[in-house]
């Protein structure tokens, strides 16, 4: 086994928490599905990648050591953890600000894959939650006659590539059942109403979950 992986039993324990908690679904997931079914699969796809990267930074800053630093400091945490629940709320605002259409339900709406790959990306990043799980969720997993940096690096790139996976599986899940169910118009209007919803209750969720760092919680990233 290489240096920059755990022993073999650690590695495959890994896995398997990993991919329970991947599939389980969080935040990032319920962003996710929204873009999908809201604007069809490109963008959840887009989505899934802004999401990744997001999480990936996150797991690295968690990795170098930075999650400490929140840990540490109530304010810090606190500035990011509101500055990521007022860009889910800014997004339900703009949802509902976004001009009605008399396209098909099955036609929807286009929207530049880089600017929903960006605003994933910020959504991911913007949760310190996820930090800090990265950070109380790897040391289980380190070896530490092994070189626990290397390990937690790899881990988090192992962790994140799961997680890639399985949110293409809700962007495939979504899109169908978006093919199956067509609203007239009055759905579709109802639609625009529930992804902005589901970005307001993101944000309040955000916004109003206890504090990690106060109760030593692993919440789903």
């Amino acid at each position: 086994m290489p240096d920059f992986l755990p022993s073999l039993p650690l590695l495959l324990a890994f896995l398997a928490a990993a991919l329970v908690l991947a599939v389980t679904p969080g935040p990032a997931v319920l962003y996710i599905v929204t873009r999908t079914l809201s604007q069809g699969r490109k963008a959840g796809l887009a989505s899934v990648a802004g999401v990744a990267l997001g999480n990936l930074m996150n797991a690295v800053v968690a990795s170098l050591g930075l999650a400490v630093v929140l840990l540490a400091s109530e304010l810090a945490f606190a500035l990011i953890r509101y500055a990521g629940a007022a860009y889910l709320v800014w997004l339900g605002v703009q949802a509902l600000r976004a001009p009605r259409t008399t396209a098909a339900p099955d036609a929807p709406a286009a929207v530049a894959a880089w600017r929903v790959f960006r605003e994933g990306a910020v959504v991911a990043l913007l949760n310190p939650k996820t930090t800090l799980f990265f950070a109380a969720f790897l040391p289980q997993f380190i070896d530490p006659s092994r070189g626990a940096t290397a390990q937690a690096l790899s881990l988090s790139v192992l962790f994140v590539g799961i997680a890639v996976c399985s949110d293409i599986v809700y962007v495939l899940l979504s899109r169908a059942l978006a093919k199956r169910w067509r609203p007239g118009r009055g759905g579709v209007r109802w639609g625009r109403y529930a992804t902005a919803g589901i970005y307001f209750a993101l944000g309040g969720l955000a916004a109003l979950s206890p504090n990690a760092s106060s109760k030593g919680a692993c919440p789903t990233p």
